[in-house]
């Protein structure tokens, strides 16, 4: 599963396959909360929504993006709580969380860190052989860290996820 975290639009990507196989969609989403809600109760509705997915689609591991530092300050304490919202609920359940910064999903995905968005979500179409770009963004850009995430995880992190849901009996 990738998160694509934020405040008003997380973006959920659920890819399933291996490294050196094809992938398919499972699922893709984006979980909205009103901007003029309170931002604790945004956070709980993300939670709740989360959480749901989690239960119905028990991922074998969770790929956050790796919160950066923007100029707006209000957007990335905003990001940074949605993230440590997926973070929780996934460790809660005992799946592996693992971090992945935008460049590094960007090279995994198209082969540059540099790639613009529209990049991306061409690439995840023809990855996941869709008929059409996931839109908006947030969704595209969920697809790119679950698909960053198969091809970098590798053993290292298939040892990691089975730590953790040891860690969590």
């Amino acid at each position: 599963m990738g998160v694509d975290p934020g405040l008003t639009r997380l973006g959920v990507g659920v890819v399933e396959g291996t490294v050196g196989r094809p992938l398919s969609l499972v699922e893709v989403d984006v979980i909205r909360t009103p901007a003029d809600l309170d931002p604790a109760r945004r956070l709980a509705q993300l939670a709740d929504d989360l959480q749901e997915r989690i239960e119905r689609l028990r991922p074998d591991a969770v790929a956050v993006e790796r919160v950066f530092s923007q100029h707006n300050v209000r957007t990335v304490m905003g990001t940074a709580q949605a993230s440590g919202v997926a973070m929780m609920l996934a460790a809660r359940h005992g799946i592996g969380v693992h971090l992945h910064t935008p460049s590094e999903v960007k090279a995994a995905v198209t082969g540059s860190g540099r790639a613009d968005k529209e990049q991306v979500a061409q690439m995840v179409t023809r990855v996941l052989r869709l008929s059409e770009a996931p839109r908006p963004a947030d969704a595209a850009d969920a697809l790119a860290l679950a698909i960053c995430h198969v091809w970098r995880g590798g053993a290292q992190n298939r040892l990691q996820d089975a730590i953790a849901k040891a860690g969590a009996r």
